[in-house]
């Protein structure tokens, strides 16, 4: 998810077209064609300039309304519906798609982020199986968890802010029916959206980590150099 604003302007964008299955986009302002998964202009007058990236989350609707109650929920114009293509998805994954050699499938989900010009791809069947997953990316301590609906992912650094940062390490808790995690350092109870509910640390937050739910031949196709998560 990408800010419409660039060089100091807003734009207005549109479907343009399809590379390798990801979204083209063409802004209505100046005709420069953008490419969806890294938010940059690929060709145009503005060649190379880059949209900023907008902190957004991918959840389950049902756990996005528990923790967001007053949420708006954006719908289709009724006037519009029939220019809705309902059937793409199926269309387009009988495609064949590009893909550098790797060790996944084309078509296995992962949960691609960056840190320190580093990439890293997490498996979501792997992050199911092992979560909450301590990780370290370009010397970052990372901690990466599959939330209480059993579907949506998100990653946070696992430091403490202030101060020297200090690593911490989770587990989740046990015996409850409510989703947290504990820290070894100070028992303090974490929620899902990374902040602690109980504990010395209660009213602390760690900081997010933008991850990017794709497809293994797209992530790879743009991030050539990442490396892959194994439990």
């Amino acid at each position: 998810m990408w800010k419409r604003v660039a060089a100091g302007r807003e734009f207005h964008f549109y479907l343009a077209g399809i590379n390798n299955q990801n979204f083209l986009m063409r802004d209505r302002e100046t005709g420069s064609w953008w490419q969806q998964i890294n938010g940059k202009a690929i060709f145009g007058p503005l060649q190379g300039t880059t949209l900023e990236l907008a902190t957004g989350d991918e959840l389950s609707f049902g756990l996005w309304k528990r923790e967001s109650p007053g949420g708006q929920v954006l719908v289709e114009v009724p006037k519009y519906s029939k220019e809705y293509d309902s059937g793409w998805e199926p269309k387009v994954a009988k495609l064949p798609v590009v893909l550098n050699p790797g060790t996944l499938g084309a078509r296995d989900v992962v949960i691609g982020l960056e840190l320190g010009g580093a990439a890293r791809a997490y498996p979501v069947d792997a992050l199911v199986k092992q979560s909450p997953v301590q990780d370290h990316v370009a010397g970052q301590s990372l901690l990466v968890a599959v939330g209480p609906d059993g579907k949506s992912v998100r990653a946070f650094l696992s430091q403490t802010a202030g101060g020297p940062p200090t690593d911490l390490e989770f587990f989740r808790k046990t015996g409850t029916d409510d989703w947290l995690l504990v820290d070894s350092a100070t028992g303090s109870e974490w929620n899902f959206e990374g902040c602690a509910v109980s504990g010395s640390s209660q009213g602390k937050c760690l900081q997010r980590v933008t991850a990017l739910r794709d497809y293994w031949f797209d992530w790879k196709n743009y991030h050539p150099a990442t490396s892959i998560y194994r439990r």
